[in-house]
């Protein structure tokens, strides 16, 4: 009997003992497949994985022109763009809040709330940036903002002639020239950013609402226009030395001149939006058909190339009501 049960306690240990080495093997396999995983995020693209764009969203909630883009990526099944989505906290994107597959998920999970025109709106675009730089393979960033209202960005073109259009160049385009008229640059900001660095992103006053706690002056050049995102990224880029980096022009275009509109709710400070009755083959024409941009306060007129070959100005334009960019999309306009 105390042999049998000698036996029995032997026979249990070589079972725990067992149990343990799959136990410790297990833990090597896991950890050989986590150093692996490693390794693969941090490698060279493979020859077959092109590089990326990062298509980065900013908007309120629901993103209005979801269709237009879904259209847009649709049969890209190359890996050659991924789409970051920054609204406001604790807001998902399923299949509730947009028709559009491509955006399920893809809302980053830091994000802030954002009010038009704060210093907020930089740290929104920052945290986009922090999500997409953690991918190696995404090599071009392009920023397509909802803003905070219910018209959007549409794309002009399809998506390949896109990719080729921007991953064609070794620059970053970015709006970009010198302002520096009475009112658009504030000398209390001297030494620290001294005037010759000084620099905007949109030909633009500022808007009336940035002034209902102060009377709009009624000499326009006594105001001093620093809306914190048209101004962030280029000075920085003029203080740090890499202007000689960018293309001083955007890929969105924006019509901002509002003298001639008869709807009295158009005029004013805001850049033209376009409705349904706005959506036909002629405006989309006019857009695409520009080839150069004046800049009147540098005296530079920027022609537009594209792999060093004149070509259209822009990739994307804005804008558009869900209305007018379902009107474009129903007449195959966009070319998508």
């Amino acid at each position: 009997m105390k042999r049998r049960a000698s036996q029995g306690r032997w026979g249990r240990k070589m079972v725990l003992i067992l149990m343990l080495c799959f136990c410790i093997g297990s833990l090597v396999m896991l950890q050989k497949q986590y150093i692996r995983v490693l390794d693969l995020e941090t490698a060279s693209p493979p020859d077959n994985q092109k590089p990326r764009i990062a298509f980065l969203f900013i908007a309120r909630n629901r993103l209005p022109l979801d269709m237009v883009w879904d259209a847009f990526f649709r049969g890209e099944k190359e890996g050659r763009f991924l789409i970051y989505v920054h609204s406001r906290p604790g807001f998902v994107l399923n299949r509730v809040t947009t028709s559009s597959l491509y955006f399920h998920g893809r809302q980053v999970n830091n994000s802030i709330q954002v009010d038009w025109g704060e210093s907020s709106m930089l740290e929104a675009e920052r945290i986009l940036l922090r999500n997409a730089l953690m991918d190696p393979f995404n090599e071009r960033f392009v920023f397509l903002s909802d803003r905070l209202d219910l018209q959007s960005c549409i794309p002009l073109y399809n998506f390949s002639y896109t990719y080729d259009y921007i991953m064609s160049t070794p620059t970053s385009f970015i709006d970009s020239f010198a302002d520096t008229k009475e009112g658009r640059y504030n000398p209390r900001m001297n030494p620290i950013i001294p005037v010759y660095n000084w620099r905007k992103g949109s030909q633009r006053r500022s808007l009336p609402e940035f002034w209902r706690d102060h009377p709009i002056p009624a000499d326009a050049s006594k105001e001093h226009n620093c809306i914190p995102d048209e101004h962030y990224v280029q000075t920085l880029i003029a203080q740090k030395g890499f202007e000689g980096e960018i293309t001083r022009r955007s890929l969105t275009h924006t019509s901002w001149d509002l003298s001639s509109s008869r709807d009295r709710q158009r005029r004013g400070w805001h850049p033209v939006t376009y409705k349904l009755s706005d959506a036909t083959p002629s405006l989309i024409k006019s857009i695409k058909d520009i080839d150069n941009i004046y800049y009147e306060t540098e005296y530079r007129r920027e022609w537009c190339t594209s792999r060093g070959r004149p070509s259209t100005c822009f990739l994307f334009a804005r804008k558009f009501t869900r209305s007018a960019a379902l009107r474009l999309l129903n007449m195959s306009i966009l070319a998508i």
